[in-house]
């Protein structure tokens, strides 16, 4: 087993239509804004940019994430990622009600010397902080979608 590698789902059940989902979603360089781990994004072009993001762990993650698949007629949105992290993570949305199921996949492979060097006894770590970052998002983005700027 790769300990470097991962695999991420989450499901968010969000209240608001898939289109408002959606345009939230898209706008990456907004995410800063309403999602307090995502620390930065900078626009390289209009399908790449530089992500910064920091969870509970004192450590940055940067890597640069190239638009794979913009679908607004499936509900989909999909990066490349390449940098400390390298893989690919995808929201892929659905009415749910009269509200959205959103899910994010994500599979990567981290490169980050101190997480690799860790890979095994701070596995559990790595993926409880990124669980923690996405109720963030979560948190954030519901803040967001009901004119909110800053997460909750």
């Amino acid at each position: 087993m790769d300990w470097s590698h991962y695999r991420f789902r989450s499901l968010w059940t969000l209240p608001a239509p898939p289109a408002a989902v959606y345009d939230a979603l898209e706008q990456a360089e907004d995410y800063p804004r309403w999602w307090p781990q995502v620390r930065e994004v900078t626009k390289l072009d209009d399908i790449t940019g530089v992500i910064t993001i920091r969870s509970v762990l004192p450590y940055d993650m940067v890597f640069t994430a190239r638009e794979i698949r913009r679908d607004r007629a499936a509900g989909v949105l999909e990066i490349a990622m390449s940098g400390d992290i390298d893989g690919w993570a995808r929201w892929t949305l659905a009415p749910r009600g009269a509200g959205t199921l959103a899910r994010y996949d994500q599979v990567v492979d981290v490169h980050k010397p101190l997480l690799r060097r860790f890979a095994v006894p701070g596995r559990p770590l790595f993926r409880a902080n990124h669980w923690l970052m996405m109720r963030a998002g979560r948190r954030g983005l519901l803040a967001h979608l009901a004119g909110g700027r800053q997460a909750v």
